[in-house]
């Protein structure tokens, strides 16, 4: 497991054990969207601003790679389903392990979507994929989230304690998932689940309620936030990122880190 060991203090702060992922994927799901446009001077302000690691698909190592400024983990997602597809919760894999490490990827990440029609061929793909990560030394996050007929609302606790907690079973080294709305209830998903637990920056909103979520995920035991359209989408994605890591890696308040975004 040492390369595990390893390729995990690319993604997580070997000091503070926490990390902020700046999730890059969306170009197969939603297309060339805004903040993707340009990917390489994307993730060369995420980097600066202090991302601990990018996830992205194979594309984003074959075009994205920069060859200068700041050093950032690489995590590839190996899953994939878009928006005009006829089931866009049916996520399919589109990538392997043995390629990930061919890239130089230091993680991989796949996407489940409990509660979807294809909720079991999906966990069957994270099975095999955690085995073959165990197998290669290779960092595995899953990205779990409720969503399906049965799912009425995705934040839900016991949904998404059920979604963090079948990941860790499964083998998954890190899990990200949704928050649940408060400190005290995400305290329970992050209890229930044995491996780190990071937060969805989820829907684009404004700076104060992005940092006041990263604030309360991590006063409820999230070892890190993935920021995806909140970050790249941002007009100053370095200093939305820096203001996050104050409170994911000193401990600071939203109130406090909020004043980065108005210098």
């Amino acid at each position: 497991m040492r390369g595990k060991e390893i390729r995990l203090e690319r993604i997580m702060d070997r000091n503070t054990g926490r990390t902020i992922i700046v999730p890059l994927d969306h170009g197969v799901t939603l297309g060339p969207i805004p903040g993707l446009i340009d990917v390489e001077r994307t993730i060369d302000l995420v980097a600066e601003g202090g991302a601990n690691a990018v996830i992205g698909h194979l594309g984003l190592a074959l075009h994205g790679h920069r060859r200068h400024g700041r050093d950032v983990g690489l995590i590839m997602h190996l899953s994939a389903s878009t928006s005009i597809g006829p089931d866009p919760n049916d996520k399919v894999l589109v990538n392997t392990v043995t390629n990930a490490l061919r890239m130089g990827a230091d993680g991989v990440s796949v996407h489940i979507n409990v509660g979807a029609d294809s909720e079991a061929r999906m966990l069957q793909d994270l099975g095999r994929i955690a085995v073959e990560c165990i197998e290669w030394g290779m960092p595995l996050l899953a990205m779990m989230y409720p969503r399906g007929r049965k799912i009425a609302d995705e934040h839900d606790l016991e949904s998404v304690k059920l979604a963090a907690r079948v990941a860790a079973e499964l083998g998954a080294d890190i899990v990200k998932t949704v928050y649940t709305g408060d400190p005290d209830s995400f305290r329970e998903v992050t209890r229930g689940c044995p491996v780190p637990v990071v937060v969805a920056g989820g829907s684009k909103t404004d700076d104060r309620a992005i940092l006041d979520l990263v604030e309360g995920a991590m006063e409820g035991g999230a070892a890190g936030i993935s920021i995806g359209r909140n970050a790249f989408q941002h007009p100053t994605p370095d200093r939305l990122i820096r203001a996050a890591a104050l409170i994911v890696h000193e401990g600071r308040s939203a109130e406090e880190a909020i004043e980065i975004l108005r210098m």
